[in-house]
């Protein structure tokens, strides 16, 4: 193994996962004692540039002053990921767009001795790219524009890019990967790619260091023994969300995801206020679950007014769909798009943080731990205890762990 050498090509327009695709495999390779080193274009421009590179036209492609800027920083890092396997390194990643077929022969013709792997980023959902344009302006490059500015800059330069983009078509050895959905479209393997199983199976993988899952506080529908609906926090709920933000304070979560329904958000602004540089993204997929005529109804009322819904549904709780609504069975794929929605934005962070509701987290726990679909329903989701989860390749960690909410 030691002996093994790999150089590993990222490749895909900006703000389609590269980067966290190529941090969370330098991570995983690491682990297995296998000595990895990302070259990042974006990076090294950045620390070498004497002017702000920001602005949408120094990438485009007819701009020579800067093409010939980018051209230099690219074959600076070819040179750098070149002596380091050279010396005592394993696996380079080369992690830039790469996206002409002009750049990718140069690559291929410059880097002699250990296989190439090209790996392709595709992800095309205009919310997530909205959310990852959201991510990237944060960037302190982009401080002096205005938010809107920004954004339209950074479209501007995944336009430029658009326009001399070339999907990989043919090749040695290429990785076609769908980045939202771990989902490899096409493969191509000439030569012997030293680790691979390792690196399928990783790109495969929903990898979560630590996901903090959490209930929302308590409202007055909770009072009420209400579902479904809109309804505010209690006092006692608000105190809860008071709790959880001093909880939190010292650990660094950098994204909050919650539902379009107040009762997250309201949980989820106290612990933003008390974060540096903490953003809270809406998710519909993190919506409890929809009962169609019978949203807003007590299970009393349930009960008593529509004792066949109440007693076809207690016979099978999964499975049942409320009538114009849905059941645990049919959320199913919205709860697990939402969670590889969360997972994409969340980059690299240490912290994961989904603020969700009872029926939705159950599933969000039923995505990592394997469960009987039929126990799902009654799966424990209290409002005073959160779970902390971690699930890798290497390791499995399921914690209900209580927060004080004696303020």
């Amino acid at each position: 193994m030691e002996n093994q050498k790999l150089y590993v090509i990222m490749v895909g327009l900006p703000a389609r996962g590269k980067s966290t695709i190529a941090n969370r495999l330098k991570e995983n390779l690491t682990k297995d004692s296998i000595k990895t080193r990302i070259f990042n274009n974006g990076a090294l421009r950045r620390r070498l540039d004497l002017k702000n590179t920001s602005f949408a036209e120094f990438y485009d492609p007819r701009n020579t002053e800067g093409a010939a800027f980018r051209e230099r920083i690219a074959l600076m890092n070819l040179e750098r990921a070149n002596r380091y396997l050279a010396k005592h390194g394993q696996v380079a990643i080369l992690d830039a767009t790469n996206v002409s077929i002009k750049r990718r022969n140069k690559i291929i013709s410059l880097l002699k001795g250990p296989p190439l792997l090209f790996i392709e980023c595709i992800n095309d959902d205009p919310e997530i790219l909205a959310a990852s344009i959201l991510r990237k302006i944060a960037h302190a490059e982009f401080n002096h524009f205005e938010k809107e500015a920004a954004i339209l800059n950074f479209r501007k330069r995944i336009d430029y890019y658009k326009t001399i983009y070339a999907p990989i078509r043919e090749g040695r050895n290429f990785i076609k990967l769908d980045s939202l959905n771990n989902q490899i479209i096409q493969e191509e393997l000439v030569d012997d790619i030293p680790y691979y199983d390792r690196i399928r199976d990783f790109l495969m993988t929903d990898s979560v260091k630590s996901l903090l899952l959490i209930r929302h506080g308590e409202t007055y529908f909770n009072l009420e023994n209400r579902i479904g609906g809109d309804s505010d926090l209690t006092e006692g709920g608000k105190a809860q969300a008071k709790a959880l933000a001093m909880y939190f304070k010292n650990k660094k979560i950098p994204v909050i995801f919650t539902s379009n329904k107040k009762r997250t958000l309201q949980t989820a602004e106290p612990i933003k206020e008390l974060q540096k540089n903490s953003a809270i993204i809406q998710f519909g997929e993190f919506n409890e679950i929809d009962s169609g005529i019978c949203e807003c109804m007590s299970y009393r009322e349930i009960r008593e007014q529509m004792p066949d819904v109440y007693s076809a549904r207690k016979r099978d709780k999964y499975n049942y769909i409320y009538p114009q609504g849905e059941g645990y069975s049919s959320m199913k794929s919205r709860i697990d798009m939402g969670i590889k929605k969360a997972l994409y934005l969340s980059s690299n962070s240490d912290n994961i943080m989904i603020i969700g509701h009872q029926a939705v987290n159950r599933m969000i726990l039923s995505h990592f731990l394997y469960r009987r679909p039929e126990d799902v329903p009654y799966i424990y989701i209290p409002q005073d205890k959160f779970y902390h989860i971690v699930a890798t390749q290497d390791k499995k960690l399921f914690q209900l762990k209580k927060y004080n909410i004696s303020l």
